[in-house]
């Protein structure tokens, strides 16, 4: 991994009459790396990704994507990340290989959609028409029509909320390949398992501000420096892992 910043944020701040939503954040996202940022609901998160997406403006500070100030060049950072919404809207009724050609039209992009859909796992459903999908499925969808511009980031809301083990298994080994091309990666999810599986560094916000950000491993071995003892019993395994152990670790589509 590459240890050039791809992200800037500086002091970004934003309120909504006299909600101050964002208070001040700042932090750096190493280029390949999976970036992860946590927090309860209202914390700023979303904004603070929505203010990095070109989706909102700050009020004040800098955010810069790949060199390029957000705020001042909004569709040339538009035209080098990939978004992937928790809710997306696609047509019904179009098979899988139209929606991603359409997506790729609309980005000037010369790839094939049964390229893109074999990156997700999704080539031999290509036929097949979106309200047909599970609910694993067309999440991989929405990941593959963020990646038909070979996004230099790749940002990930909450990916995996609502799907089965298997299914969350299977979009955790996606984001492992998608990282291993050298794609950065910005995920926000409220499964702290999932933080610790995918993420190499991890902001915790709340209240507008970063109350900690470091790797998952030293997080932890702070808090148990503190003298911390689980209120758990800390198992050898998971439910998870007994659910995935009777019903198999393959994704079932």
């Amino acid at each position: 991994m590459a240890i050039d910043p791809v992200i800037i944020a500086k002091n970004i701040r934003k309120t909504y009459d006299d909600i101050t939503a964002v208070d001040g954040i700042s932090f750096e996202v190493l280029r390949g790396e999976v970036f992860g940022m946590l927090g309860p609901n209202g914390a700023g998160k979303t904004t603070t990704v929505e203010i990095l997406e070109g989706i909102r403006d700050a009020d004040y500070g800098e955010a810069n994507i790949d060199g390029l100030d957000v705020k001042n060049n909004p569709t040339e950072v538009k035209s080098i990340i990939g978004v992937q919404l928790q809710q997306n809207a696609f047509f019904d009724n179009l098979k899988l290989s139209e929606i991603v050609d359409l997506y790729a039209k609309l980005y000037l992009s010369r790839v094939n959609p049964i390229e893109v859909l074999d990156r997700v796992g999704l080539a031999n459903r290509k036929n097949a028409k979106f309200n047909e999908l599970s609910g694993g499925q067309k999440q991989r969808l929405s990941i593959a029509v963020a990646l038909v511009n070979d996004p230099v980031v790749l940002f990930l809301d909450e990916p995996t909320t609502g799907l089965d083990p298997q299914a969350r298994r299977q979009l955790w080994e996606l984001v492992h390949q998608i990282k291993s091309t050298g794609t950065t990666i910005v995920l926000t999810t409220h499964y702290m398992e999932e933080a610790e599986e995918l993420c190499d560094r991890i902001a915790i916000v709340e209240n507008g501000k970063i109350i900690a950000l470091d790797t998952p491993d030293n997080l932890i071995n702070q808090l148990i420096a503190t003298g911390f003892k689980p209120q758990k019993r800390v198992r050898a395994a998971t439910l998870d892992d007994v659910f995935l152990n009777l019903t198999g670790h393959e994704l079932r589509d």
